[in-house]
């Protein structure tokens, strides 16, 4: 199977849910006679957030439904339909299963070092790398890819008794994809992101005369149940791990790697000094 969920190749699969929601919503703003803009303003959110719900392309917040609800004709019919909604926006078809167990997970240790990882990326940062894709994406598609990153997030809101550790490469930040602003940006973001107690973020620094994970990235999810699994990446290519002995030992190396990272507050402190620097 080939793989390329961070730099967004391979054809995005859209939750059917998510259009035909969508579709529902500009219905209704039809025939109450709003124009996207109007509805904009009557919901406090943009046109563009408008736009990108009607076309299927953005899982709708509950306080756009709230307030859309008595703007579209208060019949109770919007918030019914948002209970059905599926979030799988710009996800490609093979990623869906690891995407489960992501959702499903009592933990989850991702170890990155090409790109800061998509639970952890700014919104312009992801966009900055779905922009270097090749071939290039159409605007549509970069848009629906970002949208289904920036979904993904949920996880690190929604669930707070879920163990999350991630472990980036140093050069990662300092790469300054996107340029100053983008990075400054996504500096600030990765802090906020990583305040929570149940997040451990550590920075694989540079300089360090050991290094268990040579190989490449990885993450790591246990079930509720106990079952592992682990996720894999090269150039193109990717896997979904089942077997016990290659996830125990991934496993294993992931925990030698934690070890050998500075420690959560010296992760911070690098990131506040690279911000301070730009």
């Amino acid at each position: 199977m080939t793989y390329d969920w961070e730099y967004g190749a391979g054809e995005p699969v859209s939750s059917d849910s998510l259009k035909t929601f969508g579709a529902f919503v500009q219905g209704l703003r039809e025939h109450a006679g709003l124009t996207r803009e109007e509805l904009a303003a009557l919901v406090r959110f943009s046109k563009h957030t408008v736009e990108s719900i009607e076309l299927g392309r953005r899982m709708p917040d509950r306080d756009f439904v709230d307030r859309a609800e008595p703007a579209l004709g208060g019949t109770g019919a919007l918030t019914k339909a948002y209970r059905h909604l599926t979030r799988h926006p710009g996800l490609a078809a093979w990623f869906r299963e690891w995407a489960r167990y992501e959702r499903l997970a009592d933990s989850l240790d991702i170890y990155e070092c090409r790109l800061v990882p998509g639970l952890l990326q700014s919104e312009a940062y992801a966009r900055a790398s779905f922009a270097n894709a090749l071939p290039p994406l159409s605007d549509e598609e970069l848009e629906t890819k970002v949208v289904a990153r920036m979904e993904r997030q949920r996880l690190l809101r929604e669930r707070p008794h879920v163990s999350y550790s991630f472990v980036v490469e140093e050069h990662v930040f300092r790469r300054g994809l996107g340029g100053p602003e983008v990075t400054r940006g996504l500096l600030d973001h990765v802090l906020a992101a990583t305040e929570p107690r149940n997040v451990v973020f550590q920075v694989m620094p540079l300089e360090s005369f050991g290094h268990a994970c040579l190989g490449g990235s990885v993450q790591l999810a246990e079930l509720p149940e106990g079952r592992r699994y682990a996720y894999s990446e090269g150039q193109k290519t990717g896997r979904l791990i089942s077997d016990a002995k290659e996830v125990a030992l991934l496993y294993r190396v992931y925990a030698t790697l934690r070890s050998q990272a500075l420690t959560p507050e010296k992760s911070r402190d690098l990131l506040e000094r690279i911000r301070g620097a730009l």
